[in-house]
């Protein structure tokens, strides 16, 4: 399988502090990759930057997702190719309802693409079946979009975002922070559901109890913008039991 997502020797810059400091990585089809470090280390930098969000300087290295260079590209051009992301922190939209915010994301991406986009009444249907299997009753697409949700509702609308535009690569940054265990599962549930040999997950998280519903076939460490250390799920587990201090001093 090809890679989805080819990072080479990134370094990146937040209001002229060095974040990244060389990181290497690559995602194929089929694959899901944690990324997990202590506070301040740069997992969220890695999401944002791949996503395009303004205010982040890549100083060096390289972004490619499949053969096209992602680093030049506006967000919203690199949403259409098939990347997204899963805020930590979902704003809200007052006065615009989840079903039009959504109507509208999925008609963007078939005009990019060029195919026909879905009939309302099909769409509706469809979004309203989709937000059944995340626990979400249907009058919550009738709302403002992340208005007055609760921490869990965010979350699991930020995945009925992801398995209604159908992305090639999924970002999501701690997707699983203030969930309890009943949302998590919900949450993790759809996770597995978009998982496919056609599309990538990068998912980013303090903690490893994620990673017992959403198994990773990688887990990377970062610490202090590179990353220190990868292997399988059994890496989380030991960090869960050992804490971060062990691989920082190992870094260091």
């Amino acid at each position: 399988m090809s890679n989805i997502l080819t990072i080479e020797a990134l370094q990146v810059e937040v209001a002229g502090k060095l974040i990244l400091k060389g990181v290497d990585l690559q995602i194929r089809g089929g694959e899901v990759h944690a990324i997990m470090g202590p506070n301040g280390s740069g997992k969220s930098t890695l999401a944002n930057v791949i996503a395009g969000r303004p205010g982040y300087s890549v100083s060096a290295g390289s972004i490619h997702f499949k053969d096209q260079d992602l680093v030049e590209l506006d967000p919203e051009v690199r949403a259409r190719l098939g990347v997204f992301l899963a805020f930590q922190h979902p704003i809200e939209i007052p006065g615009v309802s989840n079903m039009e915010f959504l109507k509208a994301a999925v008609d963007s991406h078939c005009k990019a693409a060029g195919t026909e986009p879905p009939d309302s009444m099909e769409f509706i249907k469809h979004a309203r079946a989709v937000a059944a299997t995340l626990d979400l009753n249907p009058d919550f697409l009738k709302r403002g979009v992340n208005e007055g949700f609760s921490g869990g509702e965010k979350k699991r609308n930020e995945i009925l975002q992801m398995l209604l535009l159908e992305p090639t690569l999924a970002m999501l940054d701690e997707t699983d922070s203030g969930l309890d265990i009943d949302a998590m599962q919900t949450v993790a549930e759809g996770i597995n559901q978009f998982r496919s040999a056609d599309t990538a997950v990068l998912l980013v998280t303090h903690y490893q109890r994620l990673l017992n519903y959403v198994v990773p076939d990688f887990v990377h460490v970062l610490v202090d913008g590179r990353i220190v250390r990868s292997g399988d799920r059994s890496l989380a587990l030991e960090l869960e039991e050992r804490g971060y201090g062990w691989v920082t001093a190992t870094a260091a």
